[in-house]
């Protein structure tokens, strides 16, 4: 069952409690459930012990969701090791834990409201939009003596490089945890026994960034891998998908925070303004928003160079530098929708705006118009880059 994405992992948690009233289900309450954190300590904590017999253990690297590993296992290293370091890991650009914050908690110790440092980040079952209370606990507990921010950027590249070099065939929130586990391994002594947890399979990030530009059908080179013995083989090329267009041009410009100067540092609307003044393409966008993944596959795919404005992402939090630029594009364009896009000046919409304009070809003539590069020769059906959940659903033939 899917909750709306706006209502975040909250109202996933809420529509889970609706339903349990409304039809009697059991309800887990994973989230504070000492259940959680108890089958951990009995069996998670000790199996890390046994299999260190001997060794010296430094530090243990997690992250958290639910809390249940980070209790369990925490409060027996505490009790049995001691001298091990419990590090915590959480993205970089939603530090709940890091904040300092407390989470705002209704009379009967449930999250009230989604915590104020929270931003989308692509670490799926990691840190939900609120602490949880069994995090809350080891946290409190003094059981955590690190945390550990990391980039959504290194987890995907870590857990593509665990598939690709290891074998391991694990999700963005390993691969964050591996990324941990690696900045304390750059600091610890010569030595230094460091264990992280990697405990879920790449089998469910599928549809996620995590596996962008991944073709689903065989591309060229495995064709021709598969055509270079005689039997067991398709004797004509699969149909092309969105993966098999024409390379671009160009290559896009990397996401990135666009210094602003001093004098513009707390006038929004200044920045905005010079920056679609000086830019010929820019992108307000957020992180890792799937529909802003739309566009800037979209663009990587035309070989238009642009400039990403993601204001959720750490270099726009201070002074809630992302908010207040927010804020004046709500104002301006009367919709507080991300992303949005400006080209030559001229706004263009969100990303189903902008691929409305691709293919009644308006914004094929205004990037000629005003000299933006692009692939004139890409035959490119954009609707097939929004969110494979929105996608119309095939049946099989």
């Amino acid at each position: 069952m899917l909750t709306p994405a706006a209502e975040k992992g909250s109202g996933m948690l809420k529509k889970a409690i609706e339903l349990a009233a409304t039809h009697g289900y059991f309800l887990c309450r994973q989230f504070e459930n000492e259940a959680n954190a108890d089958v951990h300590s009995r069996t998670t904590a000790q199996e890390i012990l046994r299999d260190m017999a001997g060794e010296t253990l430094n530090y243990w690297v997690t992250g958290f969701g639910t809390g249940g590993t980070l209790k369990g296992v925490s409060r027996v290293f505490k009790q049995e090791s001691p001298g091990t370091r419990i590090v915590a890991a959480e993205p970089d650009n939603a530090q709940v834990l890091g904040s300092g914050i407390p989470q705002p908690r209704a009379a009967d110790g449930s999250p009230s409201a989604s915590h104020p440092s929270f931003r989308p980040h692509p670490m799926q079952g990691w840190s939900p939009d609120f602490i949880a209370k069994l995090t809350e606990d080891a946290v409190s507990d003094r059981h955590v003596d690190e945390i550990v921010p990391v980039s959504g950027a290194r987890a995907m590249q870590l857990a593509r490089d665990l598939a690709r070099l290891e074998g391991i065939f694990v999700g963005t929130s390993s691969g964050a945890t591996l990324a941990a586990a690696l900045a304390v391994a750059q600091r610890a002594p010569n030595g230094a026994n460091i264990v992280c947890m990697l405990p879920d399979t790449g089998e469910r990030y599928l549809s996620t960034p995590l596996f962008e530009g991944i073709p689903e059908q065989m591309t060229d080179e495995e064709l021709a891998l598969s055509h270079s013995t005689p039997g067991f083989r398709f004797v004509a090329a699969p149909t092309p998908t969105p993966a098999t267009v024409p390379a671009p041009i160009a290559a896009a410009a990397p996401a990135a925070a666009l210094p602003i100067k001093p004098a513009l540092e707390n006038d929004a609307t200044n920045f905005v303004d010079e920056l679609i003044g000086n830019e010929a393409v820019v992108l307000f966008a957020l992180e890792w928003c799937e529909f802003c993944w739309s566009v800037r596959k979209f663009f990587a795919k035309l070989g238009i160079a642009y400039r990403s404005i993601d204001l959720d992402s750490v270099p726009y939090q201070a002074n809630d530098r992302g908010g207040k630029i927010r804020t004046v594009l709500a104002k301006r364009l009367g919709t507080p929708t991300i992303p949005q896009v400006f080209i030559a000046g001229r706004h263009f919409g969100g990303s189903t705006d902008l691929f409305a304009a691709w293919r009644d070809g308006s914004l094929q003539k205004h990037l000629l118009e005003h000299g933006v590069a692009f692939d004139r020769e890409a035959k490119l059906d954009p609707s097939t880059l929004l969110p494979n959940w929105i996608q119309p659903r095939r049946t099989a033939s």
